[in-house]
């Protein structure tokens, strides 16, 4: 929060800064006299100067910030200490926006009809709320997709896009980023990351929470933020304080430098698996050491962006003066230059990566030689299961007959070498298992990066004057993160070799490695399922789990933008690049990857003579403006939301039908079911999937039953504000597999009638019979993007406790702001040693005193019984626990402020 208060106990902290003539005020934390501040981790000094800053002794206590200032040892206690952290600012894009202005929306209906001011729902920190659309790439090579693409992005979203402007005119303190300027982290990092906010000349670091798990990327500008659930963004909003424990943090020392066939992707994806091993679930990582400089903003903030996939809560790199010219490049004015260099310098949170006494005390310190980083992809089906290019053809081939898991397939070896002709475009081509079907430069881990797109751009040149081209079935596509990449892709002369290629632009926003690639040809789609091919996409994504990408490809790679082209061009990932040809010259040659791969030099030059301030200005610039459409669309007026009943885009959720005034008592689950028994890494696209809805599931039936056709579905993403489509859409991923059926599909059995049912259908079910639901799942349940309706849509399933044996960070909190019980099993325990069928009934007594982390047991009917932990993990939950979750907390604590 920005606002200091003379309550505040550190006020005479408070010291001003002359700059240019100009007089800021800034809490001076050297003030502290306490040498214990110079060994605070730079990310923990930044958490220290908010609660500072925001001590009321009611938010924020004095025994907090001591708890802050003692980091060495608060951090080694076994049980946690928990520490409040206000953020500057929260930061949406609209697939989490819509759901939290449609709460906010239901809050303001919900105060009225209690008795209270709605008006007091208003956002107090900043919110920036990008609408970083995306749509169904359906144009394969096609010139004019960028275009075709945004007039269907507005056809298939006016009423979600109407609303958002309604929601920017409604509620106040809120900046809106219209459709049509790039993927939300993108913009962030280039625009409106302030990296020291100036609030009427109060100076205090940038700080953020995201309603996206990579709102990480931002740490590569030196800001610290990370990805919440869009339920607690939401209640920053709203100027609650985020509950959290006091982290380790890694320490992660980089030396040398990479070879000139590396790229920053490379490094990122060494760097996952690297921490993956290390174990940084929970933790800060905070980057140090001489490597670093060898980095720019941009490679820093590929490496910050995968930190979902190795699991810490941030990637921080400290701003140095890489990150000065990296805002300076990117457009931002010299009067901000100099007051963020100034006060970071006054509180010595700016950085010298080569100054060994600059280096902080960690929990641990890990290390990586940038010399030993080699080029690699990761996949089939996780992030970080890191493959060198030089062992894709093996590893490829072993995963085909390995038994099914992460890295196996399990196909006879009587199919292994199948053959499937078909024809597309009157020609005759053959599919095999490897075979490349996608390949997409996409995604903001990557497109933020200039060195990776001109080097693409360079690759693809060489290429094509090569003779070599991209077989036409292979669906190609490119959605830059912002219009900053086409600007100086154009300028420098590559634009046309990428779409010579098929790498046409798209639009901009997440697009194919959220799952928006669009069908794929209808002969290769026959052809694969013929013959049962495990074919292959090639993105420049984050994420590859099962299903998410397209249902029609089983294996998917992650790679740099280079690599995407490379293999578009060789059609395959069966192929060692160091001994075999991508392909063929026009007089036969064999061409090698080497022939074609730029040099270091070579994509250096281009981006200083192209990457420069101007082009930002000019893109930027219109956010102001917006753009035709945007401002051709008319936003009703007023406090409250005009509610269409018939929307199936825009509804009001029930969360609020039932709530009282009142506290709720305590209740335990009594005789539950169920519904779902999951194994390990179910993420949050097997609960809540953001891709296309399957004409055949229950939200498909729901749109066909209001009329909508299948063409107009558009994707559970897209209509994320209505609860009656998310519902339906929960646990609906084809690629997940309940252990109560024991195959792939969103299938359970409803245990009373023993019928085999669509989960949803079989939660109504239940409800029906008022038996409470439960889910019984293995390791990291939660993984993955951190979606809201992951949490919401199981509560309205009826679902009321999870049993896992460990829970992704940012759902567990998902699920606590629902009111949903995240129970563990104890160390060493799971459904199969317990002897858990999922048949069971289950019982669970919560006392009314419930601690945070005690351990209760769970009876069954059968007479066992066994016990977990309750991962409420902090105070604050239990808070949010007992009033049936954040939201309803949020709208009591409106009704006491107005009774005051």
């Amino acid at each position: 929060m920005a606002v200091y208060v003379s309550l505040n106990p550190f006020n005479h902290l408070l010291k001003t800064l002359n700059i240019d003539g100009q007089k800021y005020k800034y809490y001076d934390l050297l003030g502290l006299q306490d040498e214990r501040y110079n060994r605070l981790p730079y990310s923990i000094r930044v958490l220290l100067e908010a609660a500072i800053r925001c001590c009321d002794n009611f938010h924020i206590k004095q025994e907090d910030v001591q708890n802050i200032l003692a980091w060495e040892i608060s951090q080694q206690n076994e049980s946690g200490v928990e520490v409040p952290f206000k953020p500057a600012r929260v930061i949406l894009q609209d697939f989490t926006g819509v759901p939290a202005v449609v709460d906010f929306a239901a809050m303001r209906d919900a105060v009225k009809k209690l008795g209270g001011n709605p008006e007091k729902i208003n956002p107090l920190c900043p919110a920036d709320l990008v609408i970083d659309h995306s749509v169904q790439v359906d144009f394969t090579k096609s010139g004019d997709a960028l275009q075709k693409n945004q007039t269907l992005e507005f056809e298939r979203n006016k009423e979600r896009f109407v609303f958002l402007k309604w929601g920017a005119k409604a509620f106040k303190n809120t900046m809106i980023v219209p459709p049509g300027l790039g993927i939300v982290h993108q913009i962030n990092l280039e625009y409106l990351g302030r990296v020291v906010f100036n609030n009427e000349g109060l100076l205090y670091p940038d700080s953020l929470v995201g309603a996206d798990s990579h709102t990480t990327m931002i740490n590569g500008l030196g800001i610290v933020g990370w990805g919440v659930g869009g339920i607690e963004a939401e209640a920053v909003m709203l100027g609650q304080a985020i509950s959290m424990v006091l982290p380790k943090v890694v320490g992660y020392r980089l030396v040398g430098k990479v070879n000139s066939y590396v790229t920053s992707t490379d490094v990122v994806l060494t760097v996952t698996k690297h921490l993956r091993q290390v174990g940084v679930v929970g933790k800060f990582v905070e980057f140090f050491g001489p490597g670093v400089e060898e980095l720019s903003i941009a490679d820093r903030a590929t490496i910050a962006n995968m930190c979902p996939e190795y699991g810490a809560t941030i990637g921080y790199f400290p701003v140095d003066e890489k990150s000065l010219l990296y805002l300076k490049q990117t457009g931002r004015n010299e009067g901000m230059l100099k007051y963020i260099e100034d006060y970071l310098k006054a509180v010595k949170m700016f950085r010298n990566y080569r100054n060994t006494d600059e280096d902080p005390v960690f929990s641990e310190v890990v290390e990586l030689d940038l010399g030993n980083v080699v080029p690699c992809v990761s996949g089939p089906k996780r992030p970080h299961d890191k493959v060198p290019i030089s062992e894709m053809r093996k590893d490829f081939l072993q995963c085909l007959s390995n038994k099914i898991g992460f890295k196996g397939y399990g196909i006879p070896h009587s199919k292994l070498d199948i053959e499937v002709p078909f024809e597309y475009n009157d020609k005759k081509f053959i599919l095999k298992h490897g075979s490349v079907v996608i390949a997409a430069i996409t995604s903001c881990t990557n497109t933020s990066n200039p060195s990776v797109m001109l080097g693409a751009g360079l690759l693809a040149k060489k290429a094509v004057e090569r003779g070599l081209s991209v077989l036409p079935y292979i669906k190609t596509s490119m959605s830059p993160g912002s219009g900053v990449v086409t600007y100086y892709l154009k300028e420098s002369g590559v634009t046309e070799y990428l779409e010579k290629l098929g790498f046409d632009t798209v639009g901009y926003g997440c697009m194919t490695c959220i799952g928006n690639s669009g069908p794929l040809p209808g002969p290769v789609v026959e052809a694969i399922e013929t013959g049962d091919i495990v074919a292959c996409g090639i993105l420049s994504g984050n994420r590859n789990f099962e299903g998410r990408i397209h249902p029609n490809t089983r294996a998917n790679y992650l790679a740099s933008p280079l690599l995407v082209v490379a293999y578009a061009i060789a059609g395959t990932v069966v192929i060692d690049f160091e001994t075999e040809p991508i392909g063929k010259g026009p007089a036969g040659e064999d061409v090698y990857l080497k022939d074609i791969w730029p040099s270091h030099q070579e994509i250096q030059e281009v981006e200083r003579k192209y990457v420069i301030p101007a082009m930002f200005n000019e893109v930027y610039a219109k956010i102001q403006n917006g753009n035709a459409r945007w401002n051709a669309l008319k936003a009703p007026d007023g406090l409250l939301y005009p509610w269409d009943e018939k929307s199936t885009y825009i509804k009001s959720p029930p969360f609020f039908n039932d709530m009282t005034k009142d506290l709720p008592s305590v209740r335990g689950i009594e005789h539950a079911h169920v519904l779902l028994l999951l194994g390990d890494s179910v993420t949050t696209d097997h609960i809540s999937p953001a891709g296309s809805i399957s004409r055949s599931s229950p939200a498909a039936r729901y749109l066909a039953e209001r009329v909508i056709t299948p063409r107009e579905f558009n994707s559970y993403g897209a209509r994320r504000g209505n609860d009656a489509v998310m519902a339906r859409g929960t646990f609906a991923n084809i690629r997940l597999v309940n252990k109560l059926i024991g195959k792939a599909g969103p299938k359970t059995i409803h245990h009373p009638s023993q019928l085999e049912m669509d989960v949803f259908d079989a939660a109504e079910k239940y409800l029906s019979e008022n038996i409470p639901l439960i889910i019984i799942a293995g390791r990291d349940y939660g993984s993955g993007s951190s979606r809201d309706w992951a949490a919401k849509g199981p509560y309205l399933l009826g679902v009321r406790a999870v049993i896992a044996e460990s829970f992704e960070r940012i759902h567990r909190s998902n699920l606590v702001g629902m009111g949903i019980i995240p129970l563990q099993f104890l160390p060493g325990e799971n459904a199969e040693t317990l002897g858990l069928t999922g048949k069971e009934i289950y019982s669970i007594s919560l006392p009314d005193n419930v601690r945070a982390g005690q351990t209760i047991p769970v009876n069954l009917k059968d007479g066992r019984s066994f016990n977990v932990i309750v991962r409420f993990d902090t105070e604050v939950e239990l808070t949010y626990f007992h009033h049936g979750g954040i939201l309803h907390y949020m709208v009591r604590k409106m009704l006491e402020s107005n009774e005051r």
